[in-house]
């Protein structure tokens, strides 16, 4: 691999996250919901934008709760659980801040949002029925809800979600991808780099999804015809991102196994490929983790490297001291 690895050591990703979260105690109770993956694992790789929409609008701390109501025209305001406490129009308050805040969080890589929060539940907010208190429906908070309508390509977690190693993984490949692409719209976006990064990702993409690849392919193809670079981008965002929204699969990741050894067979023994398709079935029947086969598959490209190979951020999407 040229002896190289191909994480870029400067790149860091732009990470939104609820204050309590990081163990601020911001909460109504006085409480936190400090989330150890970000704080002893991401703060190494990423700056947080940290945020508490509820406190950002002058709530104090503790305070009485607050919950999303539904009225009879299917309209959701934000109001304290309580009717007899002025609310002092926090409905307003909440829906004025996130309006001001979203203007200022268009180069985040990711969001992580606090479950069930009626400002940054992620699709787990219980709505209430504004005349009865009876539950309605799940929504997102309120806060979470105008970061998705604004920015749809952007990866969001919550902290119950982001106990699982899966989705933890499944988080921070897209939070690079889309850090990646900042930065190319930042400072270098032009044709070649759109095409170098399309090419680097191709066999990641690949692993998450054949189908919806295979789409992209045409798309990208058609990349001189586009007048207005800056849209060409805006398209492709939002379809890359859509498509790494799909986890990788097993079967996926066999392929694309089988597909890279294809490139090392003519310089292997009988032997030698025998064993390398045998670790790889051993890997898709669940005998063997995902990193053996891509740890054999890295000692083939040490030597006999392949400068197509040597690029893709299939090796290596991010730094080996996060989760794989």
């Amino acid at each position: 691999m040229a002896n190289a690895e191909l994480y870029e050591p400067a790149i860091k990703l732009q990470l939104g996250i609820s204050k309590c979260l990081l163990g601020e105690k911001v909460r109504y109770d006085g409480g936190h919901k400090r989330l150890p993956f970000a704080v002893d694992v991401l703060s190494s790789f990423a700056d947080f934008h940290v945020i508490c929409p509820e406190t950002a609008i002058g709530l104090p701390t503790p305070r009485p709760t607050i919950g999303l109501y539904q009225n009879t025209m299917q309209s959701v305001v934000i109001r304290f659980n309580d009717r007899q406490i002025d609310n002092g129009d926090i409905d307003n308050k909440m829906t004025l801040f996130c309006q001001q805040t979203m203007r200022s969080l268009s180069s985040l890589s990711g969001y992580i949002v606090c479950a069930k929060s009626p400002s940054c539940g992620l699709g787990n907010a219980k709505v209430y029925d504004n005349d009865s208190g009876d539950f309605v429906t799940l929504a997102d908070g309120r806060f979470t809800a105008y970061l998705r309508d604004c920015y749809p390509w952007l990866p969001i977690e919550d902290n119950v979600r982001l106990n699982n190693p899966d989705i933890q993984q499944h988080f921070v490949i897209r939070m690079f991808a889309l850090q990646r692409l900042n930065k190319l719209l930042e400072s270098e976006l032009s044709r070649h780099a759109l095409l170098t990064f399309h090419s680097r990702y191709k066999l990641l993409l690949l692993a998450h999804s054949q189908p919806l690849y295979r789409q992209l392919g045409p798309f990208v193809a058609k990349l001189d015809q586009f007048d207005d670079l800056q849209q060409f981008f805006i398209q492709y965002r939002q379809r890359l991102m859509a498509l790494l929204t799909i986890p990788a699969s097993k079967e996926n990741h066999t392929n694309v196994l089988m597909h890279i050894q294809g490139y090392f067979n003519r310089y292997l023994t009988n032997a030698e490929k025998q064993a390398l398709t045998a670790t790889i079935l051993a890997y898709h029947r669940d005998e063997l983790p995902l990193s053996k086969p891509i740890s054999c598959l890295k000692a083939c490209l040490e030597k006999y490297p392949n400068d197509y190979l040597s690029t893709q951020y299939y090796f290596t999407h991010y730094p080996q001291a996060l989760p794989h």
